[in-house]
């Protein structure tokens, strides 16, 4: 089965600054990479993306930031917007929102799920892997995969702090 989520941006931060290789945010990219997840977007997403992980106090090589945008925009969904009504204190979570209610079944993965409306497609990354677990999926062995790119950056980063 084939799941479609919009990933919010602190999401994929958290993945990466993550020191653990089984936490629920590292495993929304193994799953995503696997083809479990497929990723539903827009550009205004993948800009975001790259704004905020370009951010000087990440660290994160533009290499890096690159591949894993182009891996999500090539494994994922491209989505235009459904303007909603909903209030929102963050305009910038807007977009999220609008993308994923643009395709019916689409979850909306995200940390902060108080600057949303309490709708059951809002789900945290452990409840999306609550909710995919038992749908039994095997790694596989690609060496463009994601979760290699946030692994070699983690790696990277934790040698520098150690």
């Amino acid at each position: 089965m084939v799941y479609y989520a919009v990933i919010d941006t602190n999401v994929l931060v958290s993945a990466f600054i993550s020191k653990h290789q089984d936490s629920p945010v590292v495993k929304i990219f193994d799953l995503i990479e696997q083809g479990i997840i497929t990723p539903v977007y827009n550009t205004e997403i993948l800009n975001e993306y790259i704004d905020v992980l370009c951010r000087p106090k990440f660290q994160i090589p533009i290499t890096i930031v690159e591949k894993v945008v182009s891996t999500i925009a090539d494994c994922g969904l491209n989505s235009e917007r459904v303007k909603t009504q909903e209030p929102f204190t963050d305009k910038k979570d807007i977009v999220f929102y609008e993308v994923a209610i643009s395709k019916d079944g689409t979850y909306l993965v995200t940390g902060n799920k108080k600057h949303f409306p309490s709708k059951p497609i809002i789900v945290s990354p452990s409840e999306m892997v609550q909710i995919i677990e038992g749908n039994p999926y095997k790694r596989n062995n690609n060496p463009n995969k994601i979760i290699g790119l946030i692994d070699i950056f983690r790696d990277k980063l934790c040698s520098k702090i150690i």
